[in-house]
């Protein structure tokens, strides 16, 4: 499928309007952030990653004029803005899948307008749309090829090192497991069967680990709620913990245990160590910052201080450069925007 025209304003289109200095981005309790650069101007957008070149990053963003989010690519310092997914539905979680080839979950399929948020009568609960499925398209949006086709929530895709298989989170089996398959959707492996979740998993660079997110409820009425979410299409993500397993699912080990939201882990290029998002700062809100911590779960450390959100790490291969995404230096409540840091050990 061709990608459609992008329509988005001049100044957005024409690359990345600098509102303030690098410096004045940097914080001076965030030693290990140097030389911070915001690379997008507004709106909702999230979940930057690196190219397999690291010249481009793929994200999503809900930006005019989409009612929900979008997959765009982008140079690192902002410019060459494109929309490579479809301009329909619901899409989230891109990812370079080789130099030549990007992947990301969508809706699209299951309808042309975005999927009703949930209501919030129930809490605080994200939704499992069971009209995503995962897609590949070329780096133009162009060529899309379905990878997945049974009924139910795929996505939270992410790719090995080498190109070869992606892990993701899927309910196929009745529960939001972990499962990894070849690069074009055969010889699918189950790697968690734990009650609960298990989503947002990543690679280490050496491709031998995964480090993942998840909520294993334990007592009866903490079960039985999960169960009655997950029939509606609902998660509740107030308690998440990162965890670490060997590539084939063996190994499993918990690296947090501080009941908080912990999320979005991703492994420094060392293997020794793992940045991730969390509220622990602040459990019952929604000030999260970065961490990094140990693979044995010793050594925490607080990466972060802004007072409001900063999630989505990605190291770049050398472990020169970070990019997140923030609600530092927001033109309005609400936005979030893409930044790249200098990584400072």
């Amino acid at each position: 499928m061709k990608a459609l025209s992008l329509l988005l304003p001049a100044w957005l289109a024409s690359g990345w309007l600098l509102l303030s200095s690098s410096e004045e981005l940097a914080r001076k309790d965030e030693p290990h952030l140097k030389n911070v650069r915001q690379l997008t101007q507004g709106g909702e957008n999230a979940e930057a990653y690196f190219s397999t070149l690291e010249d481009r990053l793929i994200f999503q963003s809900t930006r005019p004029p989409y009612a929900c989010d979008q997959i765009f690519t982008m140079k690192l310092d902002g410019s060459d803005l494109k929309r490579v997914s479809t301009g329909v539905g619901r899409t989230t979680c891109g990812y370079f899948l080789t130099g030549e080839r990007i992947l990301y979950a969508s809706t699209h399929l299951g309808g042309k307008d975005c999927p009703p948020r949930p209501s919030f009568e129930q809490g605080y609960v994200w939704p499992v749309y069971e009209s995503y499925d995962l897609f590949t398209a070329n780096l133009e949006g162009g060529d899309l090829r379905r990878l997945t086709e049974t009924p139910g929530y795929d996505a939270e895709a992410t790719v090995s090192p080498d190109g070869s298989r992606i892990v993701f989170t899927s309910v196929r089996d009745g529960d939001l497991d972990l499962y990894t398959m070849k690069a074009d959707g055969s010889e699918i492996r189950r790697l968690t069967h734990e009650k609960g979740y298990d989503g947002g998993a990543f690679f280490s660079a050496d491709g031998t680990k995964i480090v993942y997110r998840a909520h294993h409820p334990k007592d009866p009425d903490a079960i039985a709620k999960y169960e009655r979410l997950l029939t509606k299409g609902l998660i509740e993500p107030r308690v998440l913990e990162i965890f670490i397993m060997d590539a084939d699912g063996s190994n499993k080990r918990q690296i947090t245990d501080n009941g908080a939201a912990n999320f979005c882990p991703f492994f420094h290029p060392d293997g020794q160590r793992v940045v991730f998002s969390s509220n622990m700062e602040d459990p019952r809100g929604r000030n999260f910052d970065l961490f990094m911590i140990g693979t044995d779960g010793t050594g925490l450390e607080r990466v972060t201080t802004e007072p409001s959100f900063d999630g989505f790490p990605m190291f770049s291969r050398d472990g020169r450069k970070l990019v997140f995404a923030s609600n530092r230096n927001a033109g309005e409540r609400g936005e979030t925007n893409i930044f790249i840091a200098d990584w400072i050990p």
